[in-house]
């Protein structure tokens, strides 16, 4: 079989099974897996019996109750896919079953998968549960097509995502449950993401000591000091601006301080003040020098404070994705399958996010970011009201992923 007929084998696939790719979608969407709490077992039991339904063998890997509480989820469970066509490269197809709470301002049911206009409303329809239909049914056609391919292709379906990925990705690699020689993560169709940036979450907390109103003198300002932490890290957030990534699609280097609690009562001196701040880290940074100048920072801002002392928690810290030797491959790949399915170049680029892809990452394997979707995540409304992906994209991606696997396998 050649490879133009193979590729119109595997469009013909796809478009054959596309209802049944749509209803798992829906049901994937109109079975909740917030997180937080990040209660997702039941999801993934829900999604293994359905890709079962398709003919998949689905081993489930549950994460012990010990990890899944250090990660600050309740439960989750990681499902692998395996196909072997023949001796070859093993490439990873991971995308993200959990998804962060609906929000308010929704024109349809978050829950819904309401299909209007041809777009799926409802949380995770674009980020990332569409990708858990793109990569199922494009394997299924793959398979279906009955093509002589070199390799394997594996389906990493994951929940913890909204967590920082370690138990999900993280875990299966650590473990050595999986070992991909190339792994695509999930995104969008009109381009191909080989760079974004890394994050580095930080909890500080500033302690002072009580006292009452009237007295303040006898008590010591957690607030007050927490004030000193807040400005030195809005000064540093300026000077970040000057900063310039040289990747297209990132700009600079961001911070953010999310969360803030502490204080006792109206009446009270405060004596703790908590606060959570959102680095994010270009390709170009390195993450451990990132965090040592943000705990310089923090810790000079109180310093010579009286009765005041800081902690800081690293929460979370990731690194960027970075482009590895073997992942242009999987790029020309792609870009080849789209100009068949949407007969135009898809340019490659980075992103200001972060995600699991920088796992694959970490451990050596080259990645990229593909999947269903807008242009951009402000277009699929990801993480907002009214979350979407147009049906058509999802068709589009599914063909791309499918064709591109094939050249991928090709025997020599």
């Amino acid at each position: 079989m050649t490879q133009d007929t193979l590729a119109a084998t595997l469009l013909a696939h796809v478009d054959s099974q596309f209802d049944q790719e749509i209803a798992f979608l829906r049901a994937l969407v109109q079975k909740p897996s917030d997180n937080p709490p990040g209660d997702c077992a039941e999801h993934a039991e829900m999604a293994a019996k359905w890709l079962e339904q398709m003919g998949f063998d689905v081993e489930r890997h549950a994460v012990s109750t010990e990890d899944v509480h250090r990660a600050g989820m309740i439960s989750a469970t990681n499902l692998v896919i395996r196909h072997r066509f023949g001796a070859g490269p093993v490439i990873a197809l991971n995308a993200h079953g959990d998804v962060v709470p609906p929000g308010d301002g929704w024109s349809a049911e978050p829950y819904g998968a309401e299909i209007r206009d041809g777009f799926m409303y409802g949380r995770g329809a674009a980020v990332s549960k569409s990708d858990f239909a793109t990569y199922a049914f494009a394997l299924k056609a793959l398979i279906d097509s009955g093509a002589v391919l070199a390799g394997t292709v594996e389906l990493h379906f994951t929940y913890d995502e909204e967590t920082g990925g370690l138990i999900g990705p993280g875990w299966l690699l650590r473990e050595g449950i999986v070992k991909p020689d190339y792994a695509i993560c999930a995104g969008f169709s009109y381009a191909i993401t080989t760079a974004h940036n890394g994050a580095i979450h930080l909890e500080v907390t500033v302690r002072g000591k009580s006292a009452h109103a009237a007295r303040p003198e006898t008590g010591h300002d957690a607030l007050e000091a927490a004030s000193a932490v807040l400005n030195a890290l809005y000064a540093h957030r300026a000077a970040l601006r000057d900063i310039h990534s040289n990747t297209p699609g990132i700009d600079h280097p961001t911070l953010v301080v999310g969360l803030i609690k502490g204080g006792i009562n109206t009446n009270v001196v405060p004596d703790k003040v908590a606060l959570r701040l959102d680095r994010r880290v270009v390709p170009e940074e390195n993450p451990q020098h990132v965090l040592h100048r943000l705990k310089a920072l923090i810790v000079a801002a109180v310093e010579g404070l009286p009765g005041i002392s800081v902690d800081i928690e690293e929460v979370l810290v990731t690194s960027p994705l970075r482009s590895l030797d073997g992942a242009d491959r999987l790029s020309q790949a792609l870009q080849r399958a789209a100009r068949v399915t949407l007969q135009r170049d898809i340019p490659t680029e980075g992103v200001p996010l972060y995600t699991d892809a920088r796992l694959y990452c970490e451990a050596g394997v080259p990645t990229v970011i593909y999947g269903a979707g807008p242009r951009t995540l402000l277009e699929a409304n990801g993480h907002r009201a009214d979350e979407r992906v147009a049906l058509e994209d999802l068709k589009v991606a599914t063909q791309i992923i499918a064709i591109a696997l094939a050249d991928l396998l090709s025997p020599a």
